[in-house]
Order: C-alpha cells, then sequence, then structure tokens
C-alpha cells in the first residue's frame, strides 16, 4: 500500500513557502494596479493632508482607470497610518503624510518601526508655509502685539497643535524660545479640532497649514499674524513672515509626501512616482492645490533625493530640539 502522507506533506510546505514570499512575487505577474488603491493619511477627514490625498486620489483614479480609496488614521503621530500599511505589505496600500511623519515623530514617539529603513518615499506630493494664527477676539494685530500680550500673561496662554511631536508643536516651542515666552502646549488629532477651540477661544494661538487655516482667514474667523515660509504667501499677500517680524531662523515649509513599503517591486514604486508627478504636473491638481494655499511637489527630484532631503531633516530637528533641551 502506496502511503500519499510525503506528497500531501510536501505540498503543505509549498504552500507555506510561497505564503511567506515577499509582496514582489505576489506582483510580478500582475499588471499593476489589478485592484483598488488604498491611501492611508494620518489627519481626520477636513485637514489639510486630507484634503490633499483626495485631491491626488481624484487624479490618479482618473488615469489609473482604478478606484482609490482614501483612508483617514489620525493619532499617534503617524504611527497608526504607517503600522496600517505595513500590516498590509500588498504592494497597494500607501501613505499620504507630511514630512514630519519622518522628520519630527521619531524624536516624540517610540516608533516600532524604523522610519528610514521601513517606510521608502515614493514622490512629494505638495509644500506649504505654517501660518501663526490667533482667536480673532484677542486685542493682537501682529507678532510684535501677540508677544507683548503673552509676556503681560504669564502661564496662562496656550497654544495648539494639530499632533503633538509634528512641525505645527515644535515651531510653538521654537518661537516659545525665541521670544522668551511660557506659552502652554495642547495638542489635537487634527487641523479641525484645534482651530475650532481657537475660533471659539479656549485656545489663543496655532501654527497651522495654511491648507487649514486659509479659508478661515478669509472669513475672519481667524487672524493669521505671520507666515513660516522665506517669503511672503501669494495667499495671503498682506501676511507678513516670521523673518519679516525679527524671526528669521523660524522660517520652513511643510512637505507632503507618498510612502511605500521599501519591498514592493521597482517597477511599481516607478510607476507609482510617474503617476504621482504626472498628478501635481497637471493644471488641474495644481489649481486645486493653489485653492488650498499650497503648492505642488517637485517633479523632477527622484526618490532617491527625497530620501536624502528627509534624512537630513530629521538630523536638523534632532539638533533643534536638543537645543532645547525638549522632553517628549
Amino acid at each position: 500500500m502506496t502511503s500519499t502522507a510525503p506528497s500531501i506533506t510536501r505540498r503543505a510546505c509549498l504552500a507555506a513557502l510561497l505564503a511567506t514570499l515577499p509582496v514582489t512575487h505576489a506582483l510580478a505577474d500582475s499588471a499593476w494596479p489589478s485592484k483598488p488603491i488604498r491611501l492611508i493619511v494620518p489627519a481626520p477627514a477636513g485637514g489639510a493632508s486630507d484634503m490633499i490625498a483626495r485631491t491626488i486620489a481624484e487624479s490618479l483614479r482618473q488615469d489609473l482607470k482604478q478606484t482609490v480609496i482614501v483612508e483617514n488614521k489620525p493619532g499617534a503621530g503617524g504611527i497608526i497610518a504607517v503600522e496600517t500599511m505595513l500590516g498590509s505589505r500588498d504592494g497597494y496600500t500607501f501613505v499620504l503624510s507630511p514630512n514630519s511623519l519622518v522628520t519630527e515623530g521619531p524624536h516624540s514617539y517610540k516608533f516600532r518601526f524604523d522610519p528610514f529603513k521601513d517606510l521608502a518615499p515614493v514622490a512629494e506630493v505638495a509644500s506649504v508655509p505654517l501660518v501663526l494664527v490667533a482667536d480673532p477676539k484677542l486685542p493682537v494685530k501682529n507678532v510684535a502685539d501677540m508677544v507683548t500680550y503673552v509676556k503681560a500673561r504669564p502661564g496662562k496662554i496656550s497654544y495648539a497643535s494639530y499632533s503633538p511631536g509634528t512641525l505645527s508643536h515644535i515651531k510653538g516651542m521654537q518661537f516659545n524660545k525665541a521670544a522668551g515666552l511660557d506659552m502652554e502646549h495642547v495638542g489635537y488629532k487634527g487641523s479641525p479640532p484645534a482651530l475650532t477651540d481657537v475660533m471659539g477661544g479656549q485656545i489663543q494661538f496655532m501654527f497651522d497649514g495654511m491648507g487649514t487655516a486659509l479659508p478661515l482667514f478669509k472669513t475672519g474667523k481667524v487672524r493669521a499674524l505671520a507666515v513660516t515660509s522665506p517669503e511672503r504667501s501669494p495667499f495671503m499677500p498682506d501676511v507678513p513672515t516670521l523673518a519679516e517680524a525679527g524671526y528669521p531662523n523660524l522660517s520652513q515649509i511643510m512637505g507632503t509626501t507618498v510612502w511605500s513599503t521599501p519591498d514592493i517591486p521597482a517597477d511599481v514604486r516607478n510607476r507609482l512616482q510617474q503617476e504621482l508627478l504626472k498628478a501635481v504636473a497637471s493644471a488641474s491638481v495644481k489649481s486645486q492645490l493653489a485653492a488650498l494655499g499650497m503648492d505642488a511637489g517637485k517633479p523632477k527630484q527622484s526618490m532617491n533625493e527625497l530620501a536624502d532631503f528627509l534624512k537630513r531633516e530629521n538630523e536638523r530637528t534632532g539638533q533643534a530640539l536638543r537645543a532645547m533641551n525638549y522632553q517628549p
């Protein structure tokens, strides 16, 4: 009598082996994209990152003839969003996030992943300055007024950030030190709830992204005191820069990037990069981003150049935080 156990065992072993193969093999025999793409955003609906993601997603849908789903996973400095992608590793799940995910987050959060080994930047899709905004009911018209107002109320003034450990938080810390202030930080899960409290008077000030601050500025719901770009923004031409206000070392632009896992095939990453850069170069996406107060990404930047830039920004942030004796 012949036993069939060995062949069953061989089949089982083969199945187990195939199940452990990297995503490269899973994608090798199929034309990408053959199923819906997921863009995971570490911010709530209505925030700047969410608006960028939905703008990019619509362009990708049209060009790739494939569904692109935007999923919001806010909180924890982007950790939740990244771990969602790392848990999939299917070549169809990506993260769209401000660059603070890897430039600021690692200095404030204990990641269970290495942001420079487990994440691979594909393309920077947008850039935007931050705006120092204030509750419009305050007797504060400019940065000098703000400094005077805060110093007259020691220990009583707060500033919001759209998430602890992000540029919104760090810029407030840097301004505190540069101006000799003692504002208390209050972190939120995204810009919308933080701005709601600024408008309501529960929080007095905030460094927010142009995308979410601009419409509220236009309707008088917040007052813009300064922008962090080296030059005045064409979207707020009457609002001075922090450099003009006497704080040139606080100038900084915030980028937004799409990341993949590093183990997906090079041809898939290259295709995604091409499609993303094609999207941000289009007149439609540029106009939609401009309506949000944002500039499109850098079409001539390679993935290696982007990765090197993000590492330098991470080091720059670390130096700044150490100079302030920052403790997360």
